[in-house]
């Protein structure tokens, strides 16, 4: 098989360059500043051989395609969220695990909503998964449910951070939008409407309403599953 031509100018040996050698984790530490930046889903293969400083085949020989290294990406991403103590009772351990999920995840942008429609990968997740899964079983929750509470509070999760994602990318259509629900209504007979106008407007116009908006929201909505997944298990205490 003829090999490639080399680029004008360009040394063949790194060495002789004065770069550093290409390995599947300096790759992989490219990607990650990549996805920082721009999002797991906005950057190229031929932009990662540019931040090493290679050609995209040696990207497929260290690591393999595109969908290779997002998979490493998101599986250094999850190494770094740290578990709450195993011994805590339910609702906090799984209260603080998705506080840590988030606050990670938004660091790198995207890559919530590849865990929510992929999941990890066995190797990084089943550490998280195992102590999860443990949490709910020892609660009272049966095998079945307890895989499907694990699974529906990751996901919801994982999607209001992919909803802060996205519209953290659009903040001028987002201002626009939230000024015209901050108007008055037209209608003065639309209470309900003009209520919630209310509530926008003061948040519109007060800094400190405003700051955190999207960490109220998320943690307003992993409070409100886990009251229902209590409730749940009320009912499962009562029934047996």
């Amino acid at each position: 098989m003829a090999k490639s031509a080399p680029v004008p100018g360009r040394p063949r040996s790194r060495d002789a360059a004065g770069l550093p050698a290409v390995t599947p984790d300096r790759i992989i530490d490219a990607a990650l500043e990549l996805t920082a930046r721009h999002g797991v889903e906005s950057w190229t293969l031929r932009q990662l051989a540019g931040a090493v400083d290679a050609y995209p085949a040696v990207i497929y020989h260290h690591v393999g395609d595109r969908d290779t290294v997002v998979t490493a990406v998101v599986d250094r991403v999850i190494a770094m969220y740290e578990l709450p103590p195993a011994e805590l009772e339910w609702r906090p351990w799984w209260r603080q695990f998705l506080t840590n999920l988030r606050v990670v995840f938004m660091r790198y942008p995207g890559v919530a909503r590849r865990v929510a429609l992929n999941g990890p990968s066995v190797e990084a997740g089943g550490p998280t998964v195992d102590r999860a899964m443990r949490t709910l079983l020892r609660a009272g929750f049966d095998q079945d449910e307890a895989a499907m509470v694990c699974r529906l509070l990751v996901s919801q999760a994982c999607l209001f951070i992919s909803l802060e994602d996205d519209q953290r990318k659009a903040n001028e259509a987002k201002a626009q939008i939230s000024g015209g629900w901050g108007a008055p209504p037209p209608d003065p007979n639309l209470s309900g409407l003009a209520t919630l106008a209310e509530t926008v407007h003061e948040r519109l116009h007060d800094p400190e309403k405003n700051r955190d908006y999207f960490g109220e929201l998320f943690d307003y909505a992993v409070d409100r599953v886990l009251d229902g997944v209590q409730v749940r298990l009320d009912e499962i205490k009562r029934s047996s």
